[in-house]
């Protein structure tokens, strides 16, 4: 059976493309005006729910503290208890707004374990259907039906507004 290639062209963008001096989860905690260009969902105390702009799959979201920290090692009780929170609140929104089969939830600390950005700790999470693309590698009969970054943040933003 032969492998078939999952098209993936903006992650192209990333790669190549210029990175930003600054950190782009360093976002001013009390100004919100920007959330929808940023593709912030919600803003807590301590974190906040961010879409990937370059995203594995469908609804790829991180959850990011305000500090900019590279190690779980630093975050703070609070920071800590939330992030948990909002990892459970993701999952729960995925469930309703797109029936994944499975969840990948993970955190990679340094740029040896595959942090894309690793001076600011944020956790990934990743809806998964059966079929679908693996991180790695496509493996079998793979159909990928995108769905533009807008149109997900709109699709899941209700949900967030009810946290």
């Amino acid at each position: 059976m032969a492998m078939e290639v999952l098209w993936a062209p903006w992650r192209m963008n990333y790669i190549l493309g210029p990175k930003p001096d600054e950190c782009v989860f360093c976002v001013p905690r009390n100004d919100d005006s920007e959330d929808r260009e940023r593709l912030i969902l919600h803003r807590a105390d301590h974190c906040f729910v961010i879409m990937n702009k370059f995203p594995y799959n469908n609804g790829h979201l991180m959850i990011c503290p305000y500090r900019h920290i590279s190690c779980i090692t630093e975050l703070s009780a609070e920071e800590t208890h939330e992030s948990v929170q909002l990892i459970q609140s993701c999952v729960s929104i995925y469930k309703m707004a797109f029936q994944p089969q499975g969840i990948n939830v993970g955190l990679n600390l340094g740029e040896a374990a595959g942090a894309g950005i690793a001076a600011h700790l944020h956790w990934q999470l990743v809806p998964r259907w059966n079929g679908d693309a693996s991180f790695m590698a496509v493996f079998g009969e793979t159909t990928v039906i995108p769905q533009h970054l807008e149109s997900t943040y709109d699709q899941l933003k209700p949900y967030f507004e009810t946290l």
